[in-house]
């Protein structure tokens, strides 16, 4: 009896096993108008969407389509108060790339009702360096609107400033990088004074030779939004979730006789399978 009993619970032992636990807040894309239903390679991303190649969100005609003046993805003109120097447009592209084809946004991803998307980010904090760049940068250019997601005039199928709004320099509307950062696009980006490689913030861009820094940082606050929330406290970033499988079917097989051995010596009985 001892032989089998031993037996027996090695082959309970053997079937719990650690799996991988599938976070649904990594790895995935936002239900939204361009984007793909889930991320994987894309060898031909455009210029400045090409960090996100190996596993993307975005297709390659969407890289391209965000790097036009007014591309079909939203009809909406950068130049709407005359013409966006390179250096501030080539923010406002790697914003769009970042929006469309990362697969790291999970953490901020947020629900809504809206015609064109369901949903969308919300709070993403960006890297001190990647606001403040973006703010020197076009802090001379002009404007008329502080946020660029609603409040247009779209009489002619683009957006225009509204009427009686008067474009001014960017330094103006926005004084500050955090301004710049947290209104223009309606709290989708947090400004923070975490810097690149703190692995607490998230880059626009990266030097994809370097592997995509972004990754790491969403598992931290993947693994924070779970702990700190009411649901019960996941792995840490740092580990993988232990899958106990319950084989309830090799407690029918046994004998009788062995089932009464193994109820008295370990509590696995019918409420006993909790503890395994």
């Amino acid at each position: 009896m001892g032989t089998a009993v031993g037996q027996v619970l090695f082959a309970l032992l053997a079937a719990c096993v650690v799996l991988p636990a599938r976070d649904p807040l990594l790895n995935v894309c936002m239900d939204a108008k361009h984007h793909k239903t889930k991320p994987g390679p894309e060898g031909n991303l455009h210029d400045q969407c090409s960090p996100w190649k190996d596993n993307a969100c975005c297709t390659a005609n969407t890289s391209s389509e965000a790097h036009r003046d007014q591309s079909y993805l939203y009809n909406f003109n950068w130049n709407h108060c005359g013409r966006m120097p390179p250096k501030c447009k080539r923010h406002f592209i790697q914003d769009t790339c970042l929006y469309e084809c990362s697969p790291n946004l999970g953490p901020w991803i947020d629900q809504v009702d809206s015609s064109w998307r369901r949903e969308r980010i919300l709070h993403v904090p960006l890297c001190k360096e990647d606001c403040e760049e973006w703010w020197e940068d076009c802090k001379d250019y002009v404007t008329c609107k502080e946020n660029w997601h609603k409040g247009w005039n779209w009489a002619t199928g683009t957006n225009l400033c509204p009427w009686g709004s008067m474009c001014r320099p960017f330094s103006q509307v926005f004084p500050r990088p955090k301004d710049l950062c947290e209104k223009i696009w309606s709290n989708s980006y947090k400004y923070t004074t975490e810097r690149r490689g703190s692995g607490r913030c998230i880059q626009m861009w990266f030097d994809p030779a370097q592997g995509n820094p972004n990754a790491a940082v969403a598992k931290f606050y993947a693994w924070k939004k779970r702990s700190s929330g009411a649901q019960e406290k996941g792995p840490t970033p740092e580990s993988d979730e232990a899958t106990c499988a319950r084989p309830r079917l090799l407690l029918l097989l046994l004998p009788p006789a062995l089932g009464v051995v193994l109820g008295g010596a370990g509590g696995v009985g019918s409420h006993g399978w909790r503890s395994l």
